[in-house]
């Protein structure tokens, strides 16, 4: 699959490697492609380019937005035509000092994004725990639960099929309003694994009897 990751920090480059080493074609898109940072992270990725952030889109079927809140949305404006691309939202909008930001109607950022790009399928993922479990998702014989929600049952099929090959149990939360929830979820996880000090290796489990 060709999935076209924008962001190159700690989320970006975690989701890049794993799914590299699973032979998916990957177009990361940075502010600054020839970066020794990025140059770097090329290396240890297979069927791996770095573009501009303009030109990424083009490239997949499928754009990973893992960048900071704060430029989410000017960089989706630069993404040119995303007609019935799946658009994957690991993004928390967070303010600086790690609340979460509050929006008008109590909207997710993952619905703000949804109403910018209408012609895009939106799937809200990976935001409700640590770069580190993207990496390894297992613990002990336990697997972590990944939360997806999102209006579209295709592209939930394709986010849940990518975050099954990272090793995650997958539950589908319902349409992109979940988020709401999704995005509350990843605020426990921070204040849990920061504030509370248990640190980044954690993550959440739905259990089901």
């Amino acid at each position: 699959m060709k999935i076209s990751i924008i962001g190159t920090g700690a989320v970006g480059t975690a989701l890049g490697k794993r799914w590299s080493a699973m032979n998916h074609e990957i177009t990361f898109g940075s502010r600054n492609p020839k970066s020794p940072k990025v140059l770097s992270l090329l290396k240890e990725c297979n069927n791996s380019i770095a573009v501009d952030i303009d030109k990424a889109a083009s490239q997949s079927e499928v754009i990973v937005l893992a960048t900071p809140w704060s430029s989410t949305l000017n960089t989706i404006e630069k993404l040119g035509k995303l007609d019935k691309k799946t658009i994957v939202d690991c993004t928390n909008p967070l303010n600086s000092d790690l609340t979460l930001i509050e929006f008008e109607n109590c909207k997710s950022a993952a619905e703000i994004i949804a109403d910018r790009v209408p012609q895009a399928n939106v799937v809200k993922a990976f935001n409700s725990t640590g770069s580190g479990n993207m990496m390894d998702a297992m613990f002990g014989i336990e697997q972590a639960t990944m939360f997806i929600c999102g209006n579209d049952k295709n592209a939930k099929k394709t986010v849940k099929l990518l975050a099954i090959e990272l090793g995650f149990e997958v539950i589908d939360a319902g349409e992109i309003d979940a988020a709401r929830n999704l995005e509350a979820l990843a605020m426990l996880w921070i204040s849990l694994a920061y504030k509370e000090q248990l640190g980044p290796n954690i993550a959440f489990k739905l259990l089901k009897r």
